[in-house]
């Protein structure tokens, strides 16, 4: 669990990043909004208060590859679709946060997974995040054993959720709803303020509750979340 060390900042970006909630940016009408740049910590934290996250080229060489989704997808707290079957489910698995991020995102970036894009840079990378005490993860465990998870960057109330994976049925759904959970605690100013990140909506995402929102309106909900303070689970680090 988080201890009471807060997130450290770490050096400031050498790269800039465009306001894309200009009017100008308005022409920018593809998901793809820049290429190269590091994965620094700094860069990657600014990358998020700007909108933006990376994805590595299909080669080991090849440059990042920087995204803010037209139709960004969200999940709004108030809005996450709960079954009768998973509700069943949720009683069967032990919620834990940070005990094991490494494994989660080795999970996450398991070669045999269909369209898998973690590589080892973002690995490493969101590995200093997570000791900086900015990258989270949601775990499903069940008889001492990690059956499902999920691992995503936390600014203020910002949740961006990067990857999840589970290895038994309805595993990384109830660490989703836990996630949820943790975001709807605190104050109903802040909670209706926060905002749950998906990237891009898929039809799994939307059967659970995932809409799409434009580009521009994303931003606007984003600017607000970032004055929140961090929810209480995610508001420490790791200790050494």
């Amino acid at each position: 669990m988080p201890s009471h060390l807060g997130p450290i900042e770490p050096e400031p970006s050498r790269w800039v990043f465009a306001d894309l909630d200009d009017p100008r940016s308005d022409e920018l009408l593809d998901d793809l909004v820049a290429m190269g740049a590091d994965v620094d910590p700094g860069t990657l934290l600014a990358a998020y208060r700007h909108g933006i996250f990376p994805m590595p080229g299909e080669g080991p060489r090849d440059p990042m590859l920087w995204f803010s989704p037209v139709q960004r997808g969200i999940l709004p707290l108030d809005g996450l679709r709960v079954s009768r079957s998973l509700r069943r489910s949720i009683r069967d698995f032990e919620i834990r946060i940070d005990t094991a991020f490494a494994e989660v995102v080795d999970a996450c970036a398991d070669p045999r997974r269909p369209h898998g894009w973690i590589d080892r840079r973002i690995k490493e990378a969101y590995g200093t995040l997570h000791d900086l005490g900015w990258a989270h993860s949601v775990e499903a465990w069940r008889d001492g054993r990690l059956v499902g998870g999920l691992y995503g960057v936390t600014i203020g109330g910002l949740f961006a959720g990067e990857s999840m994976f589970h290895r038994e049925r309805d595993a990384s759904k109830v660490a989703l709803v836990a996630l949820v959970g943790a975001l709807r605690e605190g104050s109903p100013d802040e909670v209706g303020a926060r905002l749950l990140d998906v990237q891009w909506s898929t039809p799994h995402l939307a059967s659970l509750g995932v809409v799409e929102v434009p580009r521009r309106d994303y931003l606007r909900r984003l600017v607000r979340a970032l004055a929140l303070p961090l929810p209480t689970a995610f508001a420490g680090r790791p200790k050494d």
